[in-house]
């Protein structure tokens, strides 16, 4: 039995690190796109808002376009009224900007279910996670345990013999 029981340990220990461990990663990667995600469309939202409040619709609107790792080129942008929106698997659709904000604010809904089902997800991994690893001590405390008592047990079975003698 006691041969068994480290087995158990580094099996419990192998499932911690190998299965929980990596699951949790991968949904705190996850969380952490949805909410680069809100935060971009809520920025969107910001820019359209702003650009409605100063009423750039009906005139050529002059603005700086961040072309990646913070290079900016001027841009000029004829007709302000729609702009184009990316929808999600590479697809970009034309919007007025009372159509865009409409559409900023159902999708940042639907990203925001979808981080509360994965904040559910990692509060559950965390929990077997947690689980686990009490297991692993349980299982732990118990063979010392188990030691302390057999070393107990052959002490006064000794002593019980050297009285009989």
């Amino acid at each position: 039995m006691s041969d068994t029981i480290p087995e158990k340990v580094l099996a419990y220990e192998s499932f911690l690190n190998e299965t929980l461990r990596e699951d949790l990663r991968k949904l705190l990667e996850q969380q952490d796109k949805l909410y680069g995600q809100i935060a971009e469309y809520l920025q969107l939202k910001t820019v359209i808002e702003r650009i409605k409040d100063a009423d750039y619709t009906k005139d050529e609107l002059k603005t700086k376009v961040d072309i990646g790792c913070n290079f900016y080129v001027q841009a000029n942008v004829p007709d302000a009224s729609r702009i184009y929106v990316s929808v999600g698997f590479g697809f970009f659709v034309e919007f007025k900007m009372e159509e865009a904000l409409r559409f900023i604010g159902k999708k940042t809904a639907r990203l925001n279910e979808q981080v509360e089902k994965t904040s559910k997800d990692v509060a559950k991994v965390k929990a077997h996670i947690k689980l686990v690893m009490e297991v692993s001590d349980l299982v732990k405390t118990s063979v010392i345990v188990m030691k302390i008592v057999t070393n107990i047990l052959g002490v006064i079975l000794y002593l019980l013999h050297q009285v009989t003698l």
